[in-house]
């Protein structure tokens, strides 16, 4: 990462009528760093992301995006990011070959579009139409066209939405890719955890219009994971010395402790209680 952010906001504001939907949001985005925007339906993931990809006027608050206010940003910066929305276009009659293709014209550098089917995986369905695509093709489809003008910031939009486990896992390959030799910044809205950790570098949780928590999974987890949870037959325990509560079950049992388990919290443990808090 360099010292200057790709992107930079500070109290963010945005409301529709009586409904505050974003609520004076702070976040930073380092360049070359994937961040995940975690959050229940209606928490202000979608309606931030569009203001900073330039689609939404904010009403309040401070935004950089690459440097420049995306309220009032040219064609020269819009050809420096990538966004694949919760929904596409409509590109039924067009075959997916030809739809990569006509989105690449609209970048001064873009990536060779046979490069950008076979790295999606779609290579076996270049010919065919749009609208014979299953939904997990399409969205797929939806990524090629995010990444085919070499973005320096990219903007995901529940990117996996649809997609069967294998195709999860290849698209997780693909991200990796990007953010790695690629060199993208990557920001990520997701509703599924696994994801968020597979991928992050940092996690932002947002909840009524504002950021609740800021930090790598690992941190969110461990900060956490002091406390374990001790379940057995008859009970339930949360404590900070697990080894000493089980000691004194076996004692008590006198020896095995019936359906004895000890788990520590994970990143979506943490989550649910950061809703569960702020709700």
């Amino acid at each position: 990462m360099t010292a200057t952010p790709a992107v930079r906001v500070r109290g963010l504001r945005k409301t529709y009528g009586d409904t505050v939907a974003v609520a004076g949001l702070d976040l930073d985005v380092g360049a070359g760093e994937v961040v995940a925007l975690l959050g229940p339906n209606g928490a202000g993931k979608t309606t931030t992301i569009e203001i900073l990809e330039g689609h939404r006027r904010r009403d309040a608050g401070e935004v950089s995006v690459l440097g420049h206010d995306p309220g009032r940003a040219d064609l020269d910066w819009r050809a420096r990011i990538g966004i694949v929305t919760q929904d596409g276009g409509d590109l039924g009659e067009l075959t997916v070959r030809e739809a990569v293709t006509h989105f690449a014209r609209y970048f001064p550098r873009p990536r060779d579009p046979e490069q950008v089917v076979e790295l999606v995986g779609l290579t076996e369905k270049a010919t065919a139409r749009v609208r014979t695509l299953s939904g997990g093709q399409r969205r797929r489809l939806d990524v090629a066209l995010g990444i085919v003008g070499r973005p320096h910031l990219l903007f995901l939009d529940e990117p996996t939405t649809g997609f069967d486990p294998q195709a999860r896992r290849r698209f997780w390959t693909l991200i990796r890719q990007l953010a790695g030799t690629g060199g993208s910044t990557i920001l990520l809205s997701t509703h599924y955890l696994q994801e968020a950790e597979a991928l992050a570098d940092r996690v932002a949780v947002i909840v009524g219009g504002r950021i609740v928590a800021d930090a790598t999974p690992e941190a969110l987890v461990g900060q956490a994971a002091a406390r374990a949870v001790v379940r057995w037959a008859d009970g339930r325990q949360e404590t900070d010395d697990p080894a000493a509560l089980v000691a004194a079950l076996t004692s008590r049992y006198g020896g095995t402790v019936p359906e004895l388990t000890v788990s520590r919290p994970s990143l979506e443990d943490v989550y649910l209680d950061l809703i569960a808090e702020v709700s």
